[in-house]
């Protein structure tokens, strides 16, 4: 059983993740070494920062237990299309069906508004009650972009033991961090010493 910890070494965003938040949403439960599990969406708090941080939700959120369990089902569901993409399996069902619900979770179209200051004006629908439902429905928009995109064929799960993440893969880079890089060249190396009778044991 993985244990949360709410502090850890800072990782940069993986490859590709700057670009894409559901893909920034998809790594943010980071399996570490030793079994160990930092979940960036594991408080209300943490949650309410992760959205602000992405331009999602303004920092004086407040959000509820029941608005991050929303976020970390979505985010679960978007991780099953990932991993069904990079391993070339078809599309779960359940999944398709939870980032479509997303997806409809909040109006497309900037409404029209008028105030006695500005006049008529086009803004987007988003009263402090609907900031998941909008937060939800551009993360779910943004892996449906991903997935359907020219990054898609780029789209790939790190390769190094135990990360979890997943990364859009520039030239030969396997790896969404330099630390996992180096943990992989190093368990590379021991296993070559282990076969060749060299390793110390």
């Amino acid at each position: 059983m993985k244990d949360d910890v709410t502090a850890g070494p800072e990782l940069p965003p993986a490859p590709g993740a700057e670009e894409h938040p559901a893909l920034d949403l998809a790594n943010s439960a980071i399996a570490l070494p030793g079994g160990q599990l930092l979940d960036l969406l594991g408080s209300p708090a943490a949650t309410s920062r992760w959205l602000a941080e992405h331009g999602l939700a303004p920092v004086d959120a407040g959000l509820q237990e029941m608005c991050a369990a929303q976020l970390r089902a979505l985010r679960e569901q978007i991780r099953a299309l990932l991993a069904a993409h990079v391993d070339g399996h078809p599309a779960p069902a359940s999944a398709l069906g939870a980032v479509n619900e997303a997806l409809t979770r909040a109006p497309a179209a900037s409404l029209l508004h008028w105030d006695a200051t500005r006049g008529l004006y086009r803004a987007p629908s988003h009263p402090v009650t609907q900031i998941v439902e909008h937060a939800l429905a551009a993360l779910a928009a943004d892996a449906a972009d991903l997935l359907t995109g020219p990054d898609a064929e780029r789209l790939t799960a790190c390769g190094s033991t135990p990360c979890n993440r997943y990364l859009v893969r520039h030239g030969r880079r396997h790896w969404c961090s330099t630390r996992c890089g180096d943990r992989a060249r190093a368990a590379r190396a021991y296993a070559r010493r282990t076969r060749t009778g060299t390793g110390t044991g």
